[in-house]
C-alpha cells in the first residue's frame, strides 16, 4: 500500500484526484466534499439523494469514506488527520481558506492542485481567464500549500494546449484528466522521496478575480473580433454571453461563432438570417453569431431577428 491520503475538493477535480490516488496505489482514508462546507445539511442530503455527484458515487462504489466534517479548519477534522496519521492531504477546487495549523499536520504536506501554470493565473477560475486572455497554452500545477492562495512551492506541473475551438468546458475536461495522471505520478515520487519543491517566481505571478455580470455582454467598442470570440469561448459552460440589441438580449451559442471578413461600423448588424446575426467589429471584421436565443423568450427569436432593420 502507498501513501495514506485524504482528498478535499468538489466536482470533476475531486473525482480525478481520487482516481489518480488509486492509480498510485495510495490508501485513501476519506474524501471531504466541499458541498459539506457550502450547503445546508438538508439541502446537501436532498442533492445527494436526487443527483449524487460522480465523485460521491465513485467513492461509495470503492468503499471510500465520505467524511462528515463541516470545515477544513474544524477541531474534528484536525483530530481526524492526527489520529489517522495522514501522509498527504490533496486539495482541489476548494474555496475555503485552510489555516496553517491544519496545513502543517500531514507527514509530507498539504498539496493543492491548481488548473494553470503557476505562478501565472492565480485565482478562482483560471480556465476562463486563460482563454479570455488569448493564451494558446495552459496547464495544471501541484504545489505545497501555505497561508496564501496558490502561492506555495511547486511539486509538479504539466502544460496543456488550448486549441482554437476550445471553450472553458473543453479546457477543464483536459485539465482534470491531466491532473489525474500527474497526481498518480506525484504520489509515487513523494513515496520514494524524489520530489524537490521549487519556489514560485513572484515577479512572474498574475492574479485574476471572478468576472462581473457586465462582462457577460459583448462590448464592440472595447474589444476586437478575436477578443470577443475569446470571451464567448471562455465563459462557457459557467456563464452565458449576450449580444444586446436595444433592450433585448440574445444568448450566444459558443460553438456557433466565427470571424468573417465583412466590415462596417463597429456594433452594426450587417446580415441576418433565421437565428443568425453578423455584427461588425472594431478591427474591420465581423462576428457571425448563429444559434442565437432571445433571453426569456427563445421561441420568439426568429420573429425579433426578422424585425431588425439593417
Amino acid at each position: 500500500m502507498g501513501l495514506r491520503v485524504v482528498i478535499l475538493g468538489k466536482g470533476e477535480m475531486l473525482l480525478n484526484l481520487i482516481r489518480g490516488s488509486m492509480l498510485a496505489n495510495a490508501e485513501i482514508a476519506g474524501i471531504f466534499r466541499y458541498e459539506r462546507t457550502s450547503l445546508a445539511p438538508w439541502l446537501r442530503l436532498l442533492c445527494d439523494f436526487f443527483k449524487s455527484s460522480p465523485a460521491l458515487t465513485f467513492a461509495k462504489k470503492h468503499k471510500i469514506k465520505d467524511l462528515p466534517f463541516k470545515s477544513a479548519n474544524s477541531e474534528e477534522f484536525k483530530r481526524f488527520l492526527i489520529k489517522e496519521n495522514i501522509d498527504v492531504v490533496l486539495v482541489g477546487s476548494w474555496a475555503e481558506k485552510i489555516e496553517k495549523n491544519i496545513i502543517d499536520i500531514p507527514v509530507i504536506g498539504t498539496v493543492n492542485v491548481h488548473p494553470s501554470l503557476l505562478p501565472e493565473y492565480r485565482g478562482p477560475n483560471p480556465y476562463l481567464q486563460t482563454i479570455l486572455h488569448g493564451e494558446n497554452c495552459s496547464g495544471v500545477t501541484f504545489h505545497l500549500m501555505n497561508e496564501r492562495f496558490d502561492a506555495g512551492p511547486v511539486l509538479a506541473r504539466k502544460e496543456i494546449d488550448i486549441l482554437p475551438g476550445d471553450t472553458g468546458k473543453e479546457l477543464k475536461n483536459k485539465t482534470v484528466f491531466q491532473a489525474r495522471l500527474l497526481c498518480a505520478n506525484l504520489l509515487e515520487k513523494l513515496e520514494g522521496g524524489f520530489v524537490i519543491p521549487v519556489e514560485q517566481d513572484e515577479k512572474a505571478a498574475s492574479y485574476y478575480a471572478n468576472v462581473k455580470p457586465e462582462d457577460m455582454t459583448l462590448n464592440f467598442e472595447k474589444e476586437n473580433s478575436q477578443q470577443l470570440l475569446n470571451r464567448i469561448r471562455a465563459f462557457h459552460p459557467w456563464l452565458k454571453t449576450y449580444l444586446q440589441y436595444g433592450n433585448k438580449f440574445f444568448i450566444i451559442n459558443p460553438y456557433q461563432v466565427e470571424i468573417v471578413n465583412k466590415s462596417g461600423m463597429q456594433g452594426k448588424i450587417l446580415e441576418k438570417a433565421g437565428i443568425s446575426l453578423t455584427v461588425a467589429t472594431k478591427d474591420g471584421k465581423a462576428l457571425k453569431l448563429s444559434g442565437l436565443r432571445l433571453y426569456r423568450f427563445p421561441l420568439l427569436t426568429k420573429f425579433f431577428i426578422r424585425c431588425i432593420k439593417l
